[in-house]
């Protein structure tokens, strides 16, 4: 369910494809810059309801999920 639910935020930020996303790609080769990112926690925060603070570098889709599968 995460996921998929980063998976959707990101194709509503970046309109990307969603068969481009895995958990392995990087948000550089997405071209995700700090403002998207601070828009995208942002963004999913308010729809799962919780506080996520990213205190190292986030580089991939997996690891940003994890973050968030360990807070619910």
């Amino acid at each position: 369910m995460v996921f998929e639910k980063v998976v959707e935020m990101l194709k509503q930020h970046l309109d990307i494809e969603e068969s481009s996303i895995t958990r392995d790609t990087t948000f550089d080769s997405l071209g995700v810059d700090s403002l998207d990112t601070v828009e995208m926690v942002m963004d999913l925060e308010e729809s799962l309801g919780i506080e996520l603070q990213l205190d190292g570098k986030v580089e991939t889709v997996g690891q940003l999920v994890d973050i968030i599968e360990e807070k619910l």
